[in-house]
């Protein structure tokens, strides 16, 4: 649950995000609030089954539904010689830091007080299921930087590579609830003083068809049911939904201490936060959990659940999942807080999604406005507040937002508006 920490008030001063639906705050923004999607057929290489060789059985469905990135635009300042190597996530991860750096200032701050928490393990699946496969029957021949983009810390060295950041810089996993695990310990590493500044990443998680496989045969991935309408695929809290629908992304929050430099007016500042294991490996939600994480970041905030105008949830479109959660919404009292499903529009990030929808949660609260939830016909509980076919203007000061992982992980963060 939430731990203890010293008084210090933890401001977001920077955000960076790309997407399948824009790259950058403003395309994201706009993508957002006009409920615009990327969905499809994933076609990137390493995303479709190998066909069956000659003779053999019929193997599994070879194609899956997502969104993906359409062009992925560099900043001119990162050198073609780091990016000769970088993978997707690695690229991504660039683009996205550079954005977050910029707005924050950071050009301004002591490279020795940045600490970066990159959200993420396993995400660079597809590019090494290829380069498995390239060098099958020449292994000899296999590039020496292997030994080190096989791990994710690699993400790291590109980013600290590209960028002074020189106080610390690590990876934590924590499957679907990587991305909000990353930011609340970036605002652990500020509250304790380790650094002033603190990047929190969600990176951008590479499956190859074996993940799209296993996800599916498990029943978390959705079907195809939708293969027709993939536009119909996503749907979050909808009686039609049947798993979660893939969507890239990656995105960065920059948190520091208040007052510590100057800068624009922050975004939000952090109230409170909390996670949880339940003991559990598998897949299926913890309500226990979801309920004790919501209950201790708000007691963390210092605030009553009726104080809380906005929540955003993990909101998969898995009916375990959603239902569970909003089982626990109930539970905790968020049932008279506006509620929309961000991944209805972006896809489900994976080691993302998380910080994805801390950024969709503070564009929101800057605009004072909600978007949409793309396919909510039918609400499994339409007694709650929900967002549907239209963005809608709302004057909000506190939201809540929610990331659940496998593995029995639970987490949750309370934002307030300076």
């Amino acid at each position: 649950m939430a731990s203890r920490t010293p008084d210090t008030r933890v401001v977001v001063t920077g955000l960076g995000v790309t997407s399948a639906v824009g790259q950058g705050k403003g395309d994201f923004t706009a993508a957002l609030f006009g409920g615009r999607h990327a969905f499809g057929t994933l076609k990137r290489p390493g995303r479709q089954v190998p066909p069956a060789p000659a003779g053999a059985p019929d193997g599994a469905e070879a194609s899956f539904l997502g969104a993906e990135i359409a062009e992925l635009t560099m900043p001119a300042a990162i050198p073609p010689r780091v990016l000769r190597t970088a993978s997707l996530s690695s690229r991504a991860a660039l683009a996205t830091l550079d954005e977050a750096w910029r707005e924050a200032g950071l050009d301004d701050a002591d490279p020795r007080r940045i600490g970066l928490v990159i959200g993420g393990s396993n995400v660079q699946q597809r590019e090494l299921t290829q380069l498995h496969a390239r060098h099958a029957d020449r292994p000899e021949f296999l590039r020496p930087t292997y030994g080190m983009a096989f791990m994710d810390t690699d993400l790291c060295g590109f980013c600290t590579e590209a960028f002074p950041i020189r106080g610390f810089a690590q990876t934590l996993g924590g499957a679907s609830a990587s991305g909000l695990l990353a930011v609340l310990q970036a605002v652990r590493a500020v509250q304790s003083g380790q650094v002033d500044v603190c990047i929190a990443m969600g990176a951008l998680m590479d499956l190859s068809y074996w993940e799209c496989l296993a996800f599916r045969a498990m029943g978390a991935m959705g079907s195809t049911r939708w293969a027709d309408d993939p536009a119909a695929a996503c749907r979050p809290f909808d009686r039609g939904r049947d798993g979660f629908v893939f969507g890239e992304a990656c995105a960065a929050v920059v948190v520091e201490r208040e007052g510590a430099r100057r800068h624009p007016a922050p975004y939000a500042r952090f109230g409170g936060g909390a996670t949880a294991m339940d003991g559990n490996r598998n897949p299926n939600p913890s309500f226990d959990g979801e309920v004790g994480v919501v209950r201790a970041a708000l007691a963390e905030a210092g605030i009553p659940a009726s104080a809380v105008d906005y929540v955003n949830p993990h909101g998969t479109g898995s009916p375990t999942g959603d239902d569970t959660e909003l089982r626990a919404l109930r539970e905790v009292g968020l049932t008279r807080a506006r509620i929309n499903a961000t991944k209805s529009i972006t896809g489900h990030g994976l080691t993302a999604a998380g910080a994805v929808e801390v950024v969709a949660t503070l564009l929101q609260m800057r605009e004072q406005k909600l978007h949409p939830t793309r396919n909510l016909a039918d609400p499994v509980d339409p007694s709650f507040a929900w967002v549907r076919e239209e963005a809608e203007p709302w004057s909000f000061e506190t939201a809540v937002s929610l990331s659940m992982g496998f593995g029995g992980i639970s987490s949750a963060i309370c934002l307030q508006k300076c």
